[in-house]
């Protein structure tokens, strides 16, 4: 049977969550987006995290600022 799960081949999935949610964002976060630099579900989770408005956390290695900026972005349209 096909894993249709993309959170079960996180990388992060047996990682402390600690520094992906730390209470102060004074770089304790870094370990956090060192696991998902080498995540290959790291484009899927970060546009869950876009596309959710998850407010919290690291999430396809970026910050709550970094996907606000993100989100305020223009989206660019294909065309089909």
């Amino acid at each position: 049977m096909a894993d249709l799960y993309w959170t079960n081949r996180a990388a992060c999935r047996a990682a402390d969550p600690d520094p992906f949610f730390p209470l102060i964002w004074d770089g304790r976060h870094q370990p956090a987006v060192r696991i998902c630099s080498g995540c290959v579900v790291r484009p899927r989770c970060l546009e869950w995290a876009l596309e959710s408005g998850e407010p919290d956390g690291v999430w396809g290695g970026t910050t709550p600022a970094e996907r606000r900026r993100l989100r305020r972005l223009p989206r660019l349209k294909t065309s089909t």
